[in-house]
């Protein structure tokens, strides 16, 4: 029996990316994506009394809140949200968005730039439509195994976008396939691109499986392109893993440096091919500004979990009488500690491990903790952990406020409050927002 079939206006827009669709007779579901005052065909996909989701699958009319997008892929690429909005209007939707979600106004700060931010990027091998030629670029908005080539990307820097083209001609030429997770055959995976500002280099990892690759013509051909900036590292990431995911199991350098370094705050920071670094360095200083601020020259003892390549940390060692930072990737962990040696920061340590297990053996009190967990936040089982270690205030930065918000819950009900909220949009013209609190013991 074929799906419903709906159509309605969309009337309302939740964080980060679901909106209401309401039918002329008062039905209403909720899809992902849409912008307010759109008109839309909906398939039903569930289809209870109270609880009814669907799928655009037609946009009717537009919002009358829409222009013409910049870019030419707006429709199709599955990289951006708002490219047919002002940036004003994208900014007025976010933060209504946001007050609505911690229902509290919410002091928020628009990008500085809102193009040509990103410093990475993270490209899939795959093609435009099933038998196509090779396309490397973003996956589609309807179809995941559908690749858009993002020619003229506005995101990213020009020579960022003028790598990723040339590496798909370049593949394209040689007809080497693209890994089919189904198949689990092909070889061409993932293409990730990191730029530091600073130095105006780009680390180029290249993610394949097991299949042969002639590494030296590779780093021969980027070493060839004509750039402003230069390629500076180049790796390539081995794995057979069947998920849609980068798991290296094997990791070679096969040119330059092993990082590239950029400046934030007039602090250095070493950027491998696996660190976690913020991906839009105009706003990643605003937000560490804004954390210093709230940690108020904190002159205790200052724990900084999921540290990634330990810029926070540092930024706060300044004032701090010791740092110490936990992140589970190793290679973050090493380029955090040899970068916290090159600024001259003697009092911030950084150890590798799981959070939970490596938090038992620090033998210090702490008196701020500072948590920027990944995109699920912390698990709800660790809370209680985390507020064990008995810190007077935490400082929470998150990349995701739906599960702060949940967080936040939790740590109210260990005897926790809020004293200070606020968002700041690092991710432009995409459904993300990053967000900061501080959160006190009562």
């Amino acid at each position: 029996m074929a799906k419903k079939y709906v159509e309605g206006e969309i009337i309302r827009r939740h964080f980060p990316n679901k909106s209401v669709v309401e039918t002329e007779d008062g039905t209403r579901v909720v899809v992902k994506g849409g912008l307010p005052g759109q008109k839309v065909g909906v398939r039903i996909t569930r289809n209870r009394k109270d609880n009814k989701k669907g799928k655009i699958v037609e946009l009717l009319a537009p919002s009358p809140m829409e222009e013409a997008a910049d870019c030419p892929h707006a429709a199709i690429c599955g990289g951006c949200t708002y490219q047919s909005l002002s940036y004003e209007k994208e900014s007025a939707l976010k933060k209504a968005m946001i007050d609505d979600l911690y229902g509290r106004d919410v002091p928020y700060t628009p990008a500085p730039k809102e193009y040509q931010y990103r410093n990475k990027m993270e490209y899939t091998f795959g093609d435009a439509e099933k038998g196509g030629p090779l396309t490397l670029g973003l996956h589609h908005k309807k179809g995941f195994y559908d690749i858009v080539s993002t020619t003229g990307c506005l995101l990213v820097p020009e020579d960022m976008e003028a790598i990723r083209g040339a590496v798909e001609g370049y593949f394209r030429e040689l007809n080497t396939p693209f890994y089919h997770r189904m198949k689990h055959e092909g070889t061409l995976r993932f293409l990730v691109v990191r730029h530091a500002r600073a130095t105006d280099s780009y680390l180029v990892n290249l993610v394949t499986s097991s299949d042969e690759v002639d590494e030296a013509a590779f780093v021969d051909f980027l070493r060839s392109l004509k750039l402003k900036g230069k390629v500076a590292s180049i790796y390539r990431t081995i794995t057979d893993d069947w998920a849609d995911a980068i798991k290296p199991e094997e990791v070679r350098h096969l040119f330059g440096e092993e990082v590239i370094g950029e400046e934030l705050l007039d602090l250095h920071f070493d950027i491998g091919p696996f660190s976690f670094f913020q991906p839009n360095p105009d706003t990643a200083t605003l937000i560490y500004e804004k954390a210093r601020t709230l940690a108020a020259e904190e002159k205790g003892v200052v724990f900084d979990l999921y540290s990634g390549t330990g810029t926070i940390g540092q930024v706060l060692a300044k004032a701090a009488k010791k740092v110490v930072g936990i992140e589970i990737v190793e290679s973050a962990v090493e380029d955090a500690n040899r970068s916290a040696a090159r600024n001259g920061i003697d009092n911030a340590r950084f150890i590798a491990g799981d959070v939970l297990e490596m938090i038992d053996t620090v033998d210090e009190t702490c008196d701020l903790l500072v948590v920027d967990p990944p995109r699920d936040g912390i698990h709800p089982k660790a809370i209680g952990k985390l507020a064990a270690l008995g810190a007077r205030r935490i400082l929470y930065i998150s990349c995701n406020p739906v599960t702060q918000v949940r967080d936040i819950e939790l740590l109210e009900r260990e005897g926790y409050k809020v004293e200070h909220l606020e968002a700041v949009d690092q991710f432009p013209r995409t459904a993300h927002v990053e967000a900061i609190a501080l959160i006190q013991k009562m």
